[in-house]
């Protein structure tokens, strides 16, 4: 089940170093609620995460949080939300962030944000998803990321086909006009 009106983000639970990093996040959130999408993510009010559904709600947008019970413990849900789905397990969460969305962001991030690209940019190679996977390189983040990636394809590990299906792009605006653009295609 595809939900064609809302786009998954990926974020760190973190602001990381760079003020750079949580005005990318805000500024996605602004473009993806300015073009008439919602946003799905992982219901925390902390972080890079924090940032890019503030950026959407300002904007007049629609944004729905999805954190497993674990974490809502911890007290970093976001209570502000268009609506807050609180399951069971990480599988759950990643599941419902797939099934509501259209395409993926990734924002710079941990291993956790690490993890869920990898997971969805798995499902694509497998045939579960046709979804189109983008990284938000703000100030060069994921360029480590995207040079170990062309070396895995010119040791034959990955095809040059599913490398060319993670995008990647600094501007927050170009990356959605790419993800979209590809998830025509």
């Amino acid at each position: 089940m595809t939900d064609a009106s809302n786009i998954c983000i990926f974020a760190g639970s973190s602001e990381g170093r760079l003020p750079a990093y949580a005005q990318a996040a805000h500024e996605l959130g602004v473009e993806i609620a300015s073009r008439g999408y919602g946003v799905v993510y992982g219901g925390a009010s902390v972080g890079l995460m924090n940032a890019a559904a503030e950026g959407a709600l300002q904007s007049g947008g629609r944004v729905i949080g999805i954190l497993p019970k674990s974490i809502e413990r911890m007290e970093v849900a976001h209570r502000g939300l268009t609506e807050l789905r609180i399951v069971e397990s990480m599988h759950e969460r990643k599941a419902q962030m797939a099934a509501l969305s259209k395409c993926f962001v990734v924002l710079p991030g941990g291993i956790g944000s690490l993890e869920e690209c990898f997971e969805v940019w798995t499902w694509s190679q497998l045939g579960i998803h046709r979804k189109s996977i983008g990284l938000l390189n703000v100030e060069g983040y994921y360029d480590q990321l995207e040079a170990f990636l062309d070396f895995v394809v010119a040791e034959e590990f990955l095809s040059l086909e599913q490398r060319t299906r993670l995008l990647s792009c600094a501007d927050p605006a170009q990356l959605i006009d790419n993800l979209l653009r590809q998830d025509q295609q």
